[in-house]
């Protein structure tokens, strides 16, 4: 007769228990825990354990998830609309905002680190040749640790990392294979110093001379007074119609299409057509910076994008207004707007989810993501305060920030959301 498992690994260990202790305890006594380790149904689904020991805690773990009942949303009677953006927002199984997710499954507490714990998010977990949040994603293979805030290992684009023959981002590009390695000096082609007035150095894509122009940038190829140079730079203009809506950089100037001058500006060589077809699909208007639509193409819609954000054209119905100031009135780049729990900017990411709010280089919006960022104090200074800095119901060492931030020296202990 075959047992079945869980007799089997019982036997087990009342042998062990018998050949090893008899003699002290004289008989078996039930684990706190399950025998096999599972982590499944209604009672390890609740108990605070890490029972199958996988770094998840119930329901956390995708196994409560399918074999519990306790891991689903709750629908209150009656419901009231709220940013779901603290901690205890993020863990009532609620869909508060009413945008079709609730607690770690919206995007907006995924940033709430205190309540949906990714174990990826520091040196160690990202070099440890472990997937630790069970998402299929491996240390720098992970969106945690690419994008960890106090991730560094997981960078490739410094004249180091980009040279050592080490695929140290984890994308399975090498150094100079690698895409982000591009602007690195490591992989910049090196210099002749001949001046640029052969064919051949004015389309290697290199500057030579070193003046800073490059091939057909340069005057040096330019006027150089060689046919085949001539015919060459002729070629790579970016001055017509077709080549100013092809999406291609012809003159490899480093503006595409409609952001180059000589599409756009008539001052500046560009024909009338393709002057025409700039203007109309400029966003710069009141109108075309608040349509939700990327009008121009270039990945940014709306205050997004630099064209509206810095555009000096009319506010409609506000005298002496602008376009801009329009855009610094929803723009998330205040530490108010990036605890409001709205999606100011329309940009589909609401507060600490927005990196306007998360990576802001004016350190006092920042601090409304970032408990220990410093401000005219320390890190430290800040989490030991007894305030809730960043008002997202977390202090000092309780709060995710200041217990995983290396420059913080002054939290000791357990960490909140250490790996079981």
């Amino acid at each position: 007769m075959i047992l079945p498992l869980i007799s089997l690994r019982l036997l087990a260990k009342l042998a062990t228990v018998g050949l090893g202790v008899a003699a002290a305890v004289g008989c078996y006594e039930k684990p706190d825990g399950p025998v096999l380790g599972y982590e499944t149904g209604q009672q390890y689904c609740k108990d605070g354990i890490d029972n199958d020991q996988d770094g998840l805690v119930d329901c956390e773990d995708k196994d409560c998830l399918w074999t519990a009942t306790l891991c689903g949303q709750w629908i209150p009677l009656v419901e009231q609309f709220q940013a779901e953006n603290t901690a205890v927002l993020c863990h009532d199984f609620m869909d508060n905002d009413d945008d079709g997710n609730f607690d770690c499954n919206d995007k907006n507490c995924q940033n709430v680190m205190e309540a949906c714990c990714s174990r990826e998010f520091d040196n160690g977990l990202c070099t440890d040749g472990k997937d630790n949040d069970g998402n299929g994603y491996v240390d720098c293979a992970d969106y945690g640790c690419r994008n960890g805030i106090y991730v560094t290992v997981c960078v490739e684009d410094t004249e180091a990392a980009c040279s050592d023959k080490k695929d140290n981002d984890g994308d399975k590009a090498i150094d100079c294979f690698d895409g982000d390695c591009a602007n690195s000096p490591a992989c910049k082609p090196k210099a002749s110093g001949a001046k640029e007035v052969t064919l051949e150095l004015c389309s290697n894509g290199i500057d030579d001379d070193g003046n800073k122009y490059t091939d057909c940038n340069d005057f040096s190829c330019t006027k150089a007074g060689v046919t085949a140079i001539t015919d060459y730079c002729a070629a790579k203009v970016e001055n017509t119609l077709a080549s100013c809506k092809n999406g291609v950089d012809d003159d490899g100037d480093g503006y595409l299409d409609c952001a180059d001058r000589s599409c756009s500006d008539v001052l500046n060589g560009a024909p009338a057509d393709a002057a025409a077809w700039c203007a109309s699909i400029a966003e710069d208007s009141y109108e075309k910076c608040s349509n939700k639509v990327d009008d121009d193409g270039d990945g940014y819609p709306d205050c997004g994008d630099r064209s509206c954000a810095e555009s000096g054209k009319d506010w409609p119905n506000n005298v002496g207004k602008t376009v801009a100031n329009y855009c610094g009135t929803i723009l998330e780049t205040t530490f108010e707007r990036c605890k409001d729990g709205i999606d100011n900017d329309g940009n589909g990411y609401a507060d600490c989810a927005d990196y306007s709010c998360r990576l802001a280089k004016d350190a006092k919006v920042r601090q409304a993501c970032q408990e220990s960022w410093p401000s005219g104090d320390s890190a430290d200074d800040r989490c030991k305060d007894k305030l809730d800095n960043d008002l997202d119901g977390s202090t000092d060492c309780d709060d995710w920030d200041c217990a995983w931030n290396p420059q913080v020296t002054v939290c000791t202990g357990t960490k909140i959301c250490a790996p079981h």
